[in-house]
């Protein structure tokens, strides 16, 4: 009876291939390994893209938008949102170089979104308020620097975060109205409280208007789109942070939103109305990104070219 032996892979050979199946299971056993280990490389790069690497970026991302309703001289919007600031990777320092290249650009407007402060991140500490408004205002821009309260801000002191911003120069305008003057007119900017926490009354800030101007709004969540009405010409909201993870083909698994992934990041146009949405600074809860860095959006508006 001839002799056979048994491979790793269960399967049986005759003693004269007895060498050939001993290789071949060998090279399979150092092929199952090196998968293992290529596994193992590959859940350690994504956990360092998404725990360290991306949550510690910033980017600066421009775009143009050219809107129907917009008849002014065109305008470049800084757009700054959820600061978090104690939030990991997010301290004193990153704010003040958030400042100084905010004002490296020298827009005409700063708006700032709410949310400066965190509560409960995993590895976070509290930041008083008073400490980063006094960064934040250094921001410098050609007609002023203004801000909403997110609901952060509401959860620890909406009076104390405000007064802290005011005191260092910047305009809080929850549910209230300014004009901001430009070379050939003005323009209106609309705030508009917290969409949870805040009153969010868009009738209110919209009181104060008294011309037909163009206007832009500033709030925090942009769940208070749908009942934005076609006066406002362009809306800025943050609060999503883009849902922190979008995965390929699954997309954005956790969006802080009451219409999912319909408003979690980037230009909206939805019934003849615009929304922007920032993907924001700082990370809340978790402090992981992955796919969708910290930015700091730059906004270009203006008027819709005249066809050639």
């Amino acid at each position: 009876m001839r002799r056979r032996y048994t491979s790793y892979a269960g399967a049986k050979c005759e003693r004269r291939f007895v060498g050939l199946c001993y290789l071949r299971d060998v090279t399979r056993r150092k092929a199952r390994a090196a998968g293992a280990w290529v596994m193992v490389a590959i859940g350690v790069f994504l956990a360092a893209w998404a725990l360290w690497w991306e949550p510690g970026r910033l980017i600066q991302r421009s775009q143009t938008l050219e809107l129907p309703c917009w008849q002014s001289e065109p305008i470049r919007v800084a757009v700054i949102s959820d600061l978090h600031v104690g939030a990991p990777y997010i301290d004193e320092s990153k704010v003040r170089r958030i400042v100084e290249l905010v004002n490296a650009d020298e827009p005409d407007v700063v708006v700032l979104l709410g949310d400066y402060v965190v509560q409960g991140v995993i590895g976070g500490r509290f930041v008083p308020p008073e400490t980063t408004a006094a960064i934040l205002g250094g921001l410098r821009s050609r007609r002023g620097v203004y801000a909403v309260l997110g609901n952060h801000d509401w959860w620890l002191n909406a009076s104390r975060v405000s007064a802290a911003l005011r005191s260092a120069g910047i305009h809080v305008i929850d549910d209230t109205s300014l004009p901001i003057t430009t070379t050939d007119g003005h323009f209106w900017l609309v705030g508009i409280s917290d969409y949870t926490e805040g009153k969010h009354d868009v009738a209110s800030a919209l009181s104060f208007i008294t011309d037909e101007s163009p206007a832009i709004a500033i709030t925090h969540s942009p769940d208070i789109f749908p009942v934005i009405p076609k006066r406002i010409c362009l809306t800025f909201a943050g609060h999503t942070h883009g849902g922190q993870v979008a995965l390929p083909v699954v997309g954005r698994l956790i969006v802080p939103s009451r219409y999912g992934q319909r408003y979690a990041i980037g230009h909206i146009h939805e019934q003849g109305r615009d929304m922007v949405v920032t993907a924001g600074v700082g990370t809340s809860i978790i402090p992981v990104r992955f796919r969708v860095p910290p930015e700091i959006l730059f906004v270009t508006i203006k008027k819709v070219a005249p066809a050639a």
